[in-house]
């Protein structure tokens, strides 16, 4: 079984984010994506992130009707700030039946020369690269390789800074949010201080 790892500190999920993992789970040789939901990205500031659980819970919300699309929170037993490679490793020794794959975004790709152990993860995992509207080339030794596929998903330009700010500003951001999300941040009274 191939898995799909989406990563993402999913403050909150949003529906590119279930268009991009329902697009790939759909369009790729992937039989599941698992969005792992990230207690800290080395990348940015922690103070901005709800607490794991509520992350967690909309994520788990969000994918409820999506059966190829799970939530996960293999990350929070982790040590912390995490590497994409210790999740890489730690997964596929726990799951030894199944064969996981990364999911990231084309800007991201720009920068994994810079990740720690990036030769590591090509070594032993696919990547799926959906498409980005960024600035900026990748780098040449990623063009061609045979382990990173570039799938022809939906350009989704939504953010999750875009949401909170909606919300901090008293906007109506329902449509980018699928309602069980929604419902939670509304009842939690999240995002609007």
């Amino acid at each position: 079984m191939k898995i799909g790892l989406y990563f993402g500190t999913f403050n909150p999920i949003h529906v590119g984010h279930l268009i991009i993992a329902n697009h790939l789970v759909e369009h790729s040789n992937l039989d599941e994506v698992w969005m792992v939901v990230t207690p800290h990205n080395p990348f940015k500031k922690k103070s901005s992130l709800l607490d794991n659980h509520h992350r967690f819970e909309m994520v788990y919300r969000a994918t409820e009707n999506y059966p190829k699309i799970k939530p996960s929170d293999i990350e929070f037993k982790l040590p912390q700030p995490n590497y994409t490679t210790h999740t890489l490793a730690h997964i596929s020794e726990l799951h030894p039946d199944k064969e996981f794959g990364l999911i990231m975004g084309e800007d991201n790709l720009k920068n994994f020369h810079k990740w720690k152990n990036f030769e590591t993860i090509l070594e032993h995992h696919q990547i799926y690269v959906y498409p980005r509207i960024s600035a900026g080339n990748t780098q040449s030794q990623f063009d061609g390789h045979p382990k990173i596929h570039k799938i022809a998903a939906p350009i989704i330009e939504i953010s999750s800074t875009m949401i909170r700010n909606g919300l901090k500003t008293a906007k109506n951001i329902q449509p980018l949010l699928s309602k069980e999300v929604w419902v939670y941040i509304d009842e939690m009274n999240f995002y609007r201080k």
